[in-house]
């Protein structure tokens, strides 16, 4: 993406060809002629099958009042908006979806066009050029005449980050050479913000940096009022504070907020000296600014504000309010986009969730702990599953299982699959007997939509907890990970278990069933496909990985085994990811639970709560010092980012404490004029990283859950 350094010298273009004098009535744009375009034949490939980062460069060049183009892949197929076509005159429209040395010829292969372009390609780094001199012919009748432009080529990447393409951004102005480029640079990284939080990371950084501000603000529409969130200058944010979610509060639909005005009227206002934001300033911060421009956001779904501002007077030139008009359209574009997303993707994790498990069983000598993350695109359920459940004659049944697919289908034919399993394990539990059922329900299923390719893998076990054996059976899917304790001080290690391979399921086959046995400390792993697949690597080399990061894990503990499964394998995934682990514990655990209100005197009862216990427990005392400092600091987030009650949850056994917050939403109403006191930002997750053994995050079904894990040092002794 385009930056502030890698930048040439100036080059000299070649004249383009005449441009038409004037756009024949009726002619489509840019924007009708790509939707309405099949580009299966193309190297896009098919629309709906294109990468979300391309599709929204693509959406971000042809929405923007500036002239754009994407140039993807090895070819440089062209892409471009209405005001770029401008500039390529009778190149247009042939040019467009075509690679772009065949349409160019000659011009392409000067320096000044296409070599820019691959340079920017091949070497990934962004590239300026200041004032380059173009001739065009404008006006009636159409007179050549030398105009000069600046244009800001940066790389686009895919969602897996690689080098898919170069946006180029180009203004005919001397006035904003500095910006232009940081605007290239906002227009990549809005590409690929997929959330509102994401957008406003961006567009805080973006304004900041390239501005020199003092004040920025970015706010959005929410229940009949807006919430916003603040940059100044001055603020010290480090690399936790960027991974927690923004801080927004509420602003009252107070006319005489600038930002609320421009949000309501659409009119964009720019203050060069005075006192803008006296009338409704909250700290001194807001009553130094003198100088103002309040930017509307404003999309069919959409309703915002953008405002930036000066401790000093500053005039407002007319280059800079049309790069700052430009940068703001741009934003809203984003920020509808993001809120189409977080739509969908709430819709589909929901549907995805609610399928699976809310709570897993509690045994006495075994714990048992799971995952879901979604793929890449986190937009579509998947088939991805994993289930726990007691029989009645006290075993317990373990599973997890794939569908293939992404998408409500999928999700459908997995909620089925799992409710089946459930109904023939409380009837008969034996693995080959629940394997042979639900290969009669998937056939039955395929049958009866005329589809032969529903695809469906499964692990399936029983455990005894009388004594630690795991009876199970695959059905085309992976064997679990399992993880033998070190004994007599011996290191850990790790290995695949012996299931015997079956046919998946919908194939009428026959599964035979594998034994393992627990011992205390052991802990045994499932887990789904997209764990350790990834593009262009042979499938052995994650499960290796995956074996070699089970084996060197801190502990057994099956949420660490959890959270460790699904960063153990370099790379991203598109697919879904699932895991289950269970642990024979070596001996029992204590355990105890805090519900927390959404008030600011929380984290102290909090803290209260978890000195007299842990100290009840006779724990080591630097331990129980650290596992309060972050578990408060792990409270304060909870409720000042989710707005909910959270749910503190401390278990310890003679080898760990483990401690968990949940919360039980997204953002919530939580007292706003206390929160700067309650929380120095993303210091809570610095504290986790230094202070315990591991830590982690899990979503769950109504919220997300962070915990961490600090060892008891083995000369210690309950």
């Amino acid at each position: 993406m385009a930056g502030t350094g890698g930048g040439v010298s100036p080059s000299v273009m070649p004249a383009l060809p005449s441009q038409a004098a004037a756009t024949p009535a009726g002619r489509p744009g840019c924007t009708e002629l790509v939707h309405g375009r099949d580009w299966s034949g193309t190297e896009l490939g098919p629309r709906d099958h294109w990468d979300p980062a391309v599709s929204a460069t693509v959406e971000l060049v042809l929405s923007s009042p500036m002239p754009m183009a994407y140039s993807h892949g090895d070819g440089f197929l062209l892409i471009y908006n209405d005001a770029y076509a401008d500039l390529l005159g009778s190149l247009h429209p042939a040019a467009l979806g075509q690679p772009a040395a065949e349409v160019l010829g000659d011009l392409w292969q000067s320096r000044g066009l296409g070599g820019v372009v691959e340079e920017v390609y091949r070497g990934g780094r962004p590239v300026l050029e200041a004032e380059a001199p173009l001739t065009v012919i404008r006006g009636q009748p159409g007179r050549p005449e030398q105009a000069f432009f600046t244009r800001g080529h940066s790389v686009v990447r895919d969602l897996r980050g690689k080098v898919s393409g170069v946006l180029t951004v180009a203004a005919e102005t001397t006035q904003v050479t500095r910006r232009l480029q940081n605007l290239g640079e906002l227009t990549s990284k809005l590409a690929g913000a997929l959330t509102i939080d994401d957008v406003a990371r961006v567009v805080l950084g973006y304004a900041m940096a390239s501005f020199d501000l003092d004040h920025c603000t970015f706010a959005v529409d929410d229940g009949g009022a807006y919430r916003y969130v603040r940059r100044i200058r001055g603020e010290m944010l480090d690399e936790a504070d960027e991974r927690l979610p923004p801080v927004w509060k509420r602003v009252p639909n107070d006319p005489r907020a600038p930002i609320v005005t421009a949000a309501q009227s659409g009119q964009a206002t720019f203050v060069p000296d005075g006192e803008p934001l006296v009338a409704v300033a909250s700290d001194r911060h807001e009553r130094r600014i003198r100088a103002l421009a309040a930017l509307p956001l404003r999309t069919p779904l959409l309703t915002g504000a953008l405002t930036i501002g000066y401790r000093e007077a500053h005039t407002w030139l007319p280059a800079e309010r049309a790069l700052l008009n430009a940068a703001a359209q741009l934003v809203a574009q984003a920020a509808e986009r993001a809120r189409r997303f977080e739509a969908q993707h709430g819709t589909a994790q929901l549907l995805q969730r609610s399928m699976l498990p809310e709570h897993l069983p509690e045994l006495e000598t075994f714990r048992i702990a799971a995952r879901y993350d979604v793929g890449v695109d986190g937009n579509a359920a998947g088939g991805d599953f994993y289930d726990a459940f007691r029989l009645l004659d006290g075993r317990l049944a373990m599973v997890l299982g794939d569908v293939s697919g992404h998408d409500v289908r999928a999700a459908a034919v997995m909620g089925q699959v799992r409710a089946a399993l459930r109904a023939m394990a409380l009837t008969d539990p034996s693995p080959p007997s629940v394997l042979a059922g639900l290969d009669r329900l998937v056939g039955s299923l395929g049958a009866e939509s005329r589809n032969e390719e529903i695809f469906v893998t499964v692990v399936y076990g029983v455990l005894d907890p009388a004594d630690g054996t795991i009876t199970m059976s695959s059905a085309g899917h992976p064997p679990p990970v399992l993880r033998r304790a070190g004994q007599g001080g011996g290191r850990p290690t790790a290995e695949l278990a012996k299931v015997p391979p079956g046919a998946p399921l919908g194939l009428g086959g026959r599964w035979q069933t594998g034994q393992v046995r627990l011992e205390p400390g052991d802990s045994i792993l499932m887990f789904s496909d997209g764990v350790v697949e990834r593009r262009g690597r042979a499938l052995n080399d994650g499960l290796d990985a995956l074996v070699a990061a089970t084996a060197a894990a801190s502990s057994g503990d099956p949420r660490n085994l959890c959270s460790l499964a699904t960063s153990a394998v370099e790379g991203s995934t598109d697919d879904d990811v699932a895991v289950l682990a269970v642990e024979h514990a070596v001996a029992m655990s204590r355990s105890a639970t805090m519900h927390v209100p959404a008030e600011p005197t929380g984290p102290s009862r909090v803290r209260q709560w978890m000195s007299t216990r842990l100290r009840e427990w006779s724990v080591p005392e630097p331990i129980v010092g650290a596992a309060i400092l972050c578990t408060s600091e792990l409270t304060t987030n909870a409720l000042l980012h989710a707005g909910t009650p959270a749910q503190v949850h401390i278990d310890l056994n003679a080898e760990r404490l483990l401690v968990s917050v949940a919360d039980t939403g997204t953002r919530g109403n939580l007292i706003r004029a206390h929160a700067d006191t309650m929380s120095s930002r993303g210091r809570g997750l610095g504290l986790i990283e230094e202070l315990s053994d591991s830590w982690g995050t899990d979503p769950t079904v109504r919220g997300t859950t962070v915990w961490f894990e600090m060892l008891i040092p083995r000369t210690t002794t309950d």
